[in-house]
Parts: structure tokens; sequence; C-alpha cells
């Protein structure tokens, strides 16, 4: 699709970046997807895998990126897929963080599909006499990005699954009492994982809309490896995937000037 700007330009509808922490969840997410592009190489090393999800010209295409585990990898992979696509005049339109997390129980058992409202680092901060205190009330900095209201809603009710707030640690949660501490500060959580918020900080920074879609793969609890359900979650990302891309989609393109 191609669509008329104000000053009688031709401009494509925006191109969406999926960011995964590691190639397992990238290649969940691409297994949602028809057709494979081509592969271009980030500066830095990075790799991203472009994809279509129809073999038609014209057709939507998105970038798929393993940026790395933890939200610093995640925050400086993202944000250099970001500039290259803006040096080389395709800008993304979305920028949306997938992959498997933990899942607070009940709100989010193992198997399901959470999508964030809010993207909050739940460890940006400084511990206190008083208990832990957010990077913002010590007068800097940010801990929150708020996804497009209109992005969730659309595509909660697509995939049928609950949307909250979806936390981002640099420490995963091994145990009853630090995820009891967790739901305590943050009651609206649905899940936990290690990028969602560096993603966003990218995203920020290029003044670019964020969304997040985490499968759920083990309880945010005591740490127990045989509990968790890794080949199910990446199941459910792919199959999440599938009912996401079309709300993506079309969302992207309403955020073309002109259409016509």
């Amino acid at each position: 699709m191609v669509v008329q700007a104000d000053e009688g330009r031709l401009t494509k509808p925006p191109r969406i970046l999926l960011a995964t922490a590691v190639p397992q969840e990238r290649d969940a997410v691409a297994r949602a997807f028809t057709e494979a592009v081509e592969e271009r190489r980030l500066p830095g090393g990075a790799v991203l895998h472009r994809v279509r999800t129809a073999a038609r010209p014209g057709a939507p295409v998105a970038d798929l990126l393993a940026a790395g585990v933890g939200p610093a990898r995640a925050a400086a992979a993202t944000a250099s897929a970001l500039t290259a696509a803006a040096l080389a005049g395709e800008p993304y339109g979305l920028v949306v963080s997938a992959g498997i997390g933990g899942g607070f129980l009940p709100a989010a058992p193992v198997g399901s599909l959470v999508l964030a409202e809010l993207i909050t680092a739940a460890d940006l901060g400084a511990e206190s006499p008083e208990g832990f205190l957010p990077v913002t009330a010590l007068g800097f900095g940010t801990v929150t990005h708020t996804p497009p209201p209109e992005l969730v809603r659309r595509a909660a009710a697509a995939l049928g699954c609950p949307a909250g707030e979806v936390l981002t640690v640099s420490t995963v949660t091994g145990s009853a009492a630090r995820a009891a501490v967790l739901r305590a500060r943050h009651p609206r959580a649905l899940a936990e994982a290690m990028e969602g918020f560096g993603v966003a900080e990218a995203a920020a920074a290029h003044g670019c809309p964020v969304a997040e879609l985490r499968a759920v793969s083990n309880p945010v609890g005591p740490r127990d490896r045989a509990a968790w359900r890794i080949p199910e979650a990446f199941a459910a990302l792919t199959g999440g995937m599938r009912k996401f891309l079309p709300v993506l989609e079309s969302w992207t393109e309403e955020q073309v000037p002109d259409r016509g």
C-alpha cells in the first residue's frame, strides 16, 4: 500500500520493528509471518530479519531483531536498528517488545498471553530505610512507558488476553518473598521479563510508540525449572503474534497522514 502525504509525496505505511531477547523468541515470532524477505546486518553485528505477511507487492513488512538479554542490551540494539532505519529514510512507525516471561498468578497462568498497558522498570532506583525508591523519586529519569491505549485495546480484544502492567527486571524473581514485594508495589502487574523497558527507552528516544506482548512460560516466584513450559510458551507466542499482526498493521497504516 502507498498513500499520498500533504506535500504530494508518495509515502509508504510505517514499518514495524519487533524486538525479542534471543533468537529462539525471534524464530517463534517469525513463524507468524508467511514470507521471509531478506537479512540486514546492523552496525555492531546485530542482524535484522525482514519478513512479510503476504507474498504480494506492497504487503506490509516487519523487521525482527534478537536484541539480547537484559534492558541495557535490548536498548542498545533497538536504538541501533531505529537509528539505521531513520538514516536510511525508512523510519519505524511502531516498536514491539515480544517474547516469553514469567506470569503473576492467578491472572497470567503458564501458556497464556499478556499485553502491556504499562511497561515499567521495577528495580530501577534505590533502596532506602523507608523502602524502595524508584528513580523518579530521586528526581530524574522515568520508570514507565505507556503503549498507545487504542492499540492495546484492539489487540487485547483480538487476542482475548488481559492487558496490564508488564515489569522489566534486571534480576529475574526467584522467591515467593520477592514475588510478593513486586505484587504489592505493582498490583496491576501481569508478567515480568528483562527487555521491555529497554526497548521502550530506545523507542521513546526516537519518538516512536511501543508495545509489549509476552507469552507466559513460568509462574513468577520460586525458581523451579521443572515447572517451566518454554516450548508451550513459544507456541503461544507464535499463535498470539498471528492474531496480533492484523491489529498492528491496521493501526500503523492509520498513522500515515491523509490516506487516499
